[in-house]
């Protein structure tokens, strides 16, 4: 598939998805971030001419835009603004963490760090202006994170990841080349 398709059809995928106008400058910025982090991460496949990653950023991008479709219309629960039932999961976040764990999964934290910085904001904004409550915005940044660390792979040198488990806590290191 051609760079330029690819691009259109990221474009097109982002587009679809429900805009609501912005009530205050906070629900805009989470508005942009949930399409800029997705876009940033996209973007660095290309600028780095990286297409095993951009294999993998659209196969992360897809599922966590399907899971929280699903979701959405499996389970009915009103937002406590009222404004109607598709409060869990919440898609701003979901999308926003896709972003954020791609760029840190495939990249590392340098990247990482400030995208989930900018999606912690998203989940913050979604709560703060009572379009959601924590356990949807909770659930919306594992998908996004689930779906980036199942798809992507470490695209260069050491990665550390933690570990938590019931026996303790550590340290995973990987390093490719």
């Amino acid at each position: 598939m051609t760079k330029q398709i690819q691009a259109m059809l990221l474009l097109l995928a982002l587009l679809g998805l429900p805009y609501n106008a912005a009530a205050n400058s906070e629900d805009t910025a989470a508005n942009v971030l949930r399409v800029a982090l997705p876009a940033a991460a996209w973007s660095m496949t290309q600028y780095l001419k990286d297409d095993d990653g951009s294999t993998q950023f659209y196969y992360s991008f897809a599922t966590t835009i399907a899971s929280t479709v699903v979701l959405k219309a499996v389970i009915t629960k009103n937002r406590p603004d009222g404004s109607d039932n598709d409060a869990f999961p919440s898609g701003h976040t979901s999308m926003a963490f896709q972003g954020a764990a791609f760029l840190q999964r495939r990249y590392g934290w340098e990247y990482g760090a400030p995208a989930y910085a900018l999606a912690t904001y998203v989940g913050y904004s979604r709560v703060n202006n009572d379009h959601h409550n924590s356990s949807d915005v909770l659930a919306g940044a594992l998908i996004g994170i689930a779906a980036s660390y199942y798809f992507a792979e470490p695209f260069y040198g050491v990665q550390v990841t933690p570990i938590a488990g019931i026996n303790g806590v550590g340290m995973q290191f990987s390093a490719t080349w």
